[in-house]
C-alpha cells in the first residue's frame, strides 16, 4: 500500500511548481518581447557581419560571458566563423587576435561592464566594427556601438529581480536569431553543417545522399508504358516496394503504379489482363534527383504524404527508387 505524502511535503512541491511555471512564463515573455522590437538595427547587424572581411569576435563577462561563448559557438557551427574572447584576457594580450575587418559583438545587459568598456576604444582603433547587445540603450556601451541590438527585458525571473535569468535567455535567443539569419544569407546547407560536425547522428543523416540509399538495376521496379496492368502487379510483388515505376521507351518516367492504385482498381473491378497500366497508374509522380540529400527525400515524402519516390536524372529518366523502409535502414529517420 502506497502511503500519502505528508501535507508539508505536498505544499512544498506545489510551491516549487508554481515558482517554476512563473520563471518559464517570465522568460517566455522576455523572448516574445524581442519580436516586436526587431527592426532595421537587426538587419544592419546581419549586413555588417555578412559583409565583413574578417571574423566575428563575441565577448562578455560573467553570465554574459557564458552567453557570448554559446553565441560564438552557434555562429561558427552555422557558417559564420566566430570565437569568444574574454574581455579581461583581451587587456592582457588577447586583443592581438582582433584585426581590421573583424566584427566585435559585445554583450552586457547593463552596458556598463568595466572590462568591456576598457577594451572597446582599442577594438575600434584596430578597425573592427562594434555590435552591442544590451538592455540599456542609453548605456556607455550602446553609445559606442556601430549597431545596437536591444535585448531589454521587463523583469528578471529572479524574485529579487537581480540574478540574470530572463535577460540571459533573451540574449541567447537574440544570438540564435542572428546566427540563423546569417545562415540563410550565406545559403548554408545541411551538407555544410555536417562538415563542421564530424561526430554524431546528425552529420550521418546530413551526409547521406539519395544515391546512397536508393535501389537501382534489378532491384528497381519498372515496367514499360502500355503493358497489361497484371505485369505491373507482378513487378510490384517482385520488388516488394509497394509500387513500380512506369516509363516510356527512352526510360523517362510516365507514372507510378502503387498499392493504393491497385486497391482502387480492384474496387472498380478492373481487368488487369486486359487494361494497360497507363489507365490505372498515377501520372506525374513525385521524383527526386540522385544527388539530393536523403533528408530532402524524407521532407518530400512527408510534405506530399507518400511513401515512395522515383529517382530521375536531368532528362527525367529513371535511375532509382526508394521508400521509407530504405531510409529507415540507412538510419536517416
Amino acid at each position: 500500500m502506497i502511503k500519502a505524502a505528508p501535507k508539508k511535503q505536498l505544499d512544498s512541491a506545489a510551491g516549487a511548481l508554481d515558482i517554476a511555471r512563473r520563471v518559464l512564463s517570465i522568460e517566455a515573455d522576455a523572448v516574445r518581447g524581442l519580436i516586436g522590437r526587431l527592426d532595421e538595427r537587426f538587419l544592419a547587424a546581419v549586413s555588417l557581419i555578412h559583409a565583413r572581411r574578417g571574423r566575428v569576435i563575441v565577448s562578455g563577462i560573467g553570465k554574459s560571458g557564458h552567453v557570448a561563448r554559446k553565441i560564438a559557438s552557434t555562429l561558427s557551427s552555422t557558417g559564420t566563423p566566430a570565437y569568444f574572447v574574454h574581455p579581461a584576457e583581451a587587456s592582457h594580450g588577447d586583443l592581438g587576435m582582433i584585426e581590421s575587418g573583424d566584427v566585435f559583438v559585445a554583450i552586457s545587459y547593463s552596458g556598463s561592464s568595466e572590462e568591456l568598456l576598457e577594451i572597446v576604444p582599442l577594438v575600434k582603433r584596430r578597425g573592427a566594427k562594434l555590435i552591442a547587445m544590451t538592455g540599456r540603450a542609453d548605456s556607455a556601451l550602446a553609445r559606442e556601438a556601430d549597431v545596437l541590438l536591444d535585448a531589454a527585458v521587463e523583469q528578471e525571473a529572479c524574485p529579487h529581480n537581480l540574478a540574470p535569468t530572463a535577460s540571459t535567455t533573451a540574449a541567447l535567443a537574440l544570438g540564435d536569431a542572428l546566427a540563423v539569419a546569417l545562415l540563410s544569407a550565406r545559403g548554408f546547407s545541411a551538407d555544410d553543417f555536417a562538415r563542421s560536425h564530424p561526430r554524431g547522428r546528425l552529420p550521418r543523416q546530413a551526409l547521406v545522399h539519395v544515391a546512397d540509399v536508393m535501389r537501382r538495376g534489378n532491384d528497381m521496379p519498372c515496367v514499360k508504358d502500355g503493358v497489361p496492368a497484371m505485369q505491373a502487379v507482378v513487378e510490384m510483388s517482385r520488388s516488394r516496394m509497394g509500387m513500380t515505376a512506369v516509363v516510356d521507351e527512352a526510360g523517362r518516367v510516365r507514372g507510378i503504379f502503387t498499392d493504393g492504385d491497385l486497391r482502387r482498381s480492384l474496387e472498380k473491378g478492373a481487368d488487369f489482363h486486359a487494361v494497360a497500366v497507363d489507365s490505372l497508374m498515377t501520372a506525374g509522380p513525385k521524383t527526386i534527383r540522385a544527388e539530393a540529400l536523403a533528408v530532402e527525400a524524407v521532407q518530400l515524402m512527408e510534405l506530399h504524404k507518400v511513401n515512395q519516390l522515383l529517382v530521375v536524372d536531368e532528362r527525367d529518366r529513371l535511375v532509382g527508387a526508394l521508400n521509407m523502409h530504405d531510409l529507415f535502414r540507412a538510419k536517416v529517420i
